[in-house]
């Protein structure tokens, strides 16, 4: 698969987690997965979506009663019909560049052999053994998925050589220098505008180092972390004498893993440190459950007691052969109670991790499972003084939600039914949350309801992830289309559609009695702002609430019950770290900061002045409320409006690439001569260092060339945009544009030596307090300019343009790359492509199926909770993962250390790691990593919840 053949419509989001090079190998990867119950139906679902080249799904059972309790695509029609075939048709329909096929005989090793990656679900232990010592000796990588009723397992196998490109998928990490010292090792000082995140090992590259530049040309160097601003690296004592500047950045190194069969021993992870001895017991547990079936033909009755005690017997017959001595006997029994049942949440978590690792063996980015994962949510079943479940209660009765009965029981379905619950959000995870509710009947009976609202339309970038809709559903509403999907799954669900956001504008439709009708509310939201809203609305009303999020691999899960647990919290500054403005305008040394500084101009120049005139002209009072503002702004905001009614009012195309030709020379040429009028190249500070130096990148005027391509791409861009906000229809033709630049006359330049430019944003602010009866000069004077503008077209109105990072005809991405591109140029910054710049300037979230998959299984885990009415704190888990490296952690409310964001710093994280355990400081870590990383998207919440474990 070529790149320019990747439809980076569809895949957008993906593509920021699995990048182009990863999404060509997994367009070459022919994927086997055996079994369409949930667990597999889930799994390629998930695969689909992810875009390999083809999915075989294999099954040779027929549609029972029980399937429907997981299985999204199947209906009660389909009844003793093969399942595969009955999955087929609504699975082809995901991914119009996915080959799906169905396979209703036995697997064979020559129908094995066509395959690239071989996933077996719900499979008995003969099967495994035999398909997984075939792969192994054919290199074909092989993945085993069960899930029994609340318990989970993972296997994966990848050979004996698989290579991992890419360990983390993480960018990589860089830093300015501020010195390097000559010694043996070298130690590098970074610039103290923040720690570096280097850490132990990584490998580092030197690049723009004047005076040591042996270092330039030297190769990776692995570093060992010296502090929050240095390391140390090789010996640099033979090195030349460090002068200045330099840039070091990150090298990632590939690995070589190998794995063994499924017939030996591996290694378990953990996906709940409370929980170690447990999922011990459970990889002996499962193989005496594979034992019992071989033996009765079946899993052990729902809620047998006799079947539960032969189970431990079996189990504790593996433990000598395996010499294990601690085994959990009352884990293994609540296995054999619960092993017949077969749960949605429980399938959307362990398929969300299978198909992950899918997508490692097809793509090799990311660090594959190393070798079995265990994964229960026991804590979910009935507590003590709920009484016991009889066989009789948790016994099938030929009902869809047979496979969650034999766990909870009916009494507990009947009171599912009968829930009102709203859920804010119908996008990705929303989608996937309306799944698992139409599965396990919430709200799905009398009295019971589903109210989902979301203001959006689908976008042909939501189907890459957002399952419930279609190509033929792009332009309606979310919500409706959403409501409409889950009524096909269960024909018995309840659920009303809104189209409102949930704000303080809506409180006359969401109002105390909506709230009090409620059992519960999901929020599936993307921003901190709205969570916070909802958190309060619920702790107002007394609701609990389930919160979750995604980024890329990484997810989290809040569960806020009223009376007992932390609410989500107040926020104080959500969203990504201000950038300070003298950074931005003078001395950018990143390329987001180039990014930021288009994102910007686009905004000043076509959309808030555009907006500042039509206010102007529609509103008498515009003016008195502008200079209400302050000085300084209303200067600035009616000096925009003059112009851009006055002498830059363009009268033709022609005088809008004449307008772009010379807004190119003001930005690319005159102001960067005129600061370095200010700051020579040879400035120095009063300490008498380098004034450029460090995070202060000494920068270049551009000089225009028709012929280069980025000074093209903004006179094209500039002109049509600046065309647009007037109504003039502006024209992509380069030829045409190249012959009416050879007739603009640019002003010459010279720099003025009283102009004064700030350094810092403190010396901006005082600069602009001296300015203060200047400005108010200049206010009287364009008061009186404005009061005697005369339109010939009174009905004239502008057309602001709002930033729209999807739509590749509107010139609005080709202005913020080509703008910020130049910028960089002008400084010596790495330049950056078009889709890293949508990432930056569109501030995307990246997104893929199998995170959101998993995150929405876990919400609805601790739903059952939450209907059952648990009252002790350690039933409830709060939950942070990352599929990319297989690190879970599943956190109780036990001891809650909380702290806001911005006050947090790595130093406190290394204190909280000194007085925990060594397990639980590794958590720490993620957690603390995982936040601060996502903090810059504005989704996750000011505050950290930190919780030590039982143990």
């Amino acid at each position: 698969m070529a790149q320019a053949d990747i439809d980076e419509g569809l895949y957008s989001r993906q593509l920021y987690v699995i990048d182009h090079d990863a999404m060509r190998r997994m367009g070459k990867a022919d994927v086997l997965i055996a079994g369409m119950r949930g667990l597999g139906v889930e799994i390629a679902k998930n695969v689909i979506l992810a875009g390999v080249r083809s999915v075989t799904i294999q099954d040779e059972g027929v549609v029972q009663w029980r399937d429907l309790s997981s299985q999204f695509y199947l209906k009660e029609a389909d009844l003793g019909q093969n399942r595969a075939l009955c999955s087929e048709k609504q699975l082809s329909s995901l991914n119009v560049y996915v080959r799906v096929s169905a396979w209703t005989n036995k697997l064979d090793e020559d129908f094995l052999s066509k395959f690239q990656v071989v996933v077996l679900t719900n499979s008995p232990l003969e099967e495994q053994l035999h398909v997984g010592a075939f792969c192994h000796s054919n290199n074909i990588k092989f993945i085993v998925a069960d899930t029994r009723g609340l318990c989970g397992q993972l296997f994966c196998d990848f050979g004996e050589s698989f290579e991992v490109r890419d360990t983390n998928g993480e960018t990589p990490v860089s830093a300015m220098i501020a010195h390097i010292s000559k010694d043996n090792p070298g130690i590098v000082t970074c610039t103290d505008e923040e720690s570096h995140e280097f850490t132990d090992g990584m490998f580092v590259n030197f690049s723009e180092i004047q005076g040591m530049t042996e270092l330039n040309s030297y190769g990776p160097i692995e570093i060992k972390v010296r502090g929050s601003y240095s390391f140390s690296i090789c010996d640099t004592s033979n090195f030349s004498e460090y002068v200045k500047g330099g840039v070091v950045t990150e090298v990632k190194q590939s690995e070589i893993l190998s794995f063994v069969t499924i017939r030996d021993p591996g290694l378990v992870e953990m996906t709940d440190y409370g929980k170690t001895q447990r999922h011990l017991s459970l990889h002996l547990a499962f193989q005496a459950l594979h034992r019992f079936t071989q033996k009765y033909s079946r899993a052990p009755h729902p809620r047998s007691q006799a079947g539960a005690e032969e189970l431990v017997a079996i189990t504790k017959e593996l433990c000598k052969d395996a010499k294990f001595d601690e085994l959990d006997e009352d884990a293994v029994r609540q296995l054999s109670l619960v092993a017949s049942g077969d749960l949605a949440p429980v399938s959307a978590f362990i398929g969300g991790l299978a198909a992950q690792e899918v997508v490692k063996a097809c793509s090799g980015k990311f660090t594959p499972l190393r070798q079995w994962l265990y994964f229960d949510a026991l804590e979910c079943l009935p507590q003590e003084n709920d009484g016991v479940l009889s066989e009789d209660a948790c016994a099938p009765r030929d009902s869809r939600y047979d496979g969650q009965i034999s766990v909870f029981g009916s009494a507990f379905q009947d009171k599912l039914k009968k829930q009102n619950y709203f859920l804010v959000g119908a996008g990705a995870i929303g989608c996937e949350l309306l799944k698992n509710f139409a599965l396990i009947g919430l709200g799905a009976g009398e009295g019971g309801n589903i109210t989902v609202t979301d203001m959006d339309s689908i976008e042909r970038s939501n189907l890459n992830r957002q399952f419930l809709f279609h190509s033929k559903d792009i332009g309606r509403l979310k919500s409706e289309v959403a409501a409409e999907s889950v009524k096909e799954m269960n024909p018995y669900m309840n659920i009303t559609a809104h189209q409102n956001r949930v704000c303080p504008e809506t409180e006359e439709v969401y109002t105390h009695s909506f709230y009090s009708n409620l059992d519960g509310v999901a929020a599936a939201l993307d921003n901190v702002d709205a969570r916070v809203y909802l958190d309060q609305c619920c702790v107002r009303n007394k609701k609990p609430m389930l919160e979750g999020g995604t980024l890329g691999s990484k997810g989290h899960t809040l569960v806020v019950v009223p009376h007992l647990t932390e609410s989500y919290g107040p926020s104080t500054s959500g969203g990504q770290k201000a950038i300070p403005i003298c950074t931005l305008k003078n001395f950018p040394h990143r390329i987001e900061h180039t990014l930021q500084w288009a994102r910007d101009q686009f905004e000043g120049l076509f959309k808030q002045t555009a907006e500042n005139v039509n206010n102007f002209l529609s509103d008498p009072t515009f003016v008195d409320r502008t200079v209400a503002r302050g000085d300084v702004e209303a200067v600035e905001i009616l000096e925009g409006v003059y112009r851009i009614l006055g002498e830059e009012w363009p009268q033709n195309w022609a005088d809008c690439v004449s307008w772009a030709r010379r807004q190119w020379e003001t930005l690319y040429n005159n102001q960067i001569k005129q600061l370095l009028h200010c700051f020579p190249r040879d400035q120095v500070t009063s300490s008498g260092l380098p004034f450029w130096m460090g995070a202060k990148r000494c920068p270049d005027p551009l000089t225009f060339d028709t012929n280069n391509t980025t000074h093209m791409d903004f006179i094209v861009a500039a002109a049509n945009l600046y065309g647009q906000i007037y109504g003039i229809t502006g024209s992509r033709n380069r030829a045409d544009i190249q012959s009416i630049l050879q007739g603009v006359k640019v002003p010459e330049f010279t720099p003025k030596s009283s102009v004064k430019i700030a350094v810092t944003d403190q010396e901006l602010k005082e600069e602009n307090e001296e300015r203060k009866e200047e400005d108010k000069v200049k206010l009287e004077m364009l008061k009186e300019k404005l009061s005697k503008l005369q339109l010939k077209d009174q009905s004239f109105r502008m057309h602001p343009q709002e930033f729209e990072k999807d739509d590749d005809s509107n010139f609005h991405m080709d202005y913020i790359v080509a703008t910020s591109n130049l910028r960089a140029e002008n400084y010596n910054i790495p330049t950056a492509d078009r889709h890293k710049s949508k990432l930056i300037a569109g501030r995307i979230i990246p997104a893929i199926a199998t995170t959101t998959a998993a995150i929405a299984g876990l919400m609805c885990l601790e739903l059952y909770k939450l209907v059952q009415g648990h009252q002790k704190i350690t039933s409830y888990r709060n939950a942070y993962i990352n599929l990319a490296t297989q690190y879970f952690v599943l956190s109780q409310f036990i001891c809650f250390i909380i702290t806001s964001f911005h006050m947090y710093s790595e130093k406190s994280v290394l204190k909280l790691e000194r007085h925990s355990c060594e397990m639980f400081s590794s958590n720490l870590r993620f957690i603390y990593n995982f936040i601060k990383i996502n903090n810059a998207y504005g989704i996750y919440s000011k505050k950290l919840f930190y919780t030590l474990m039982e143990d």
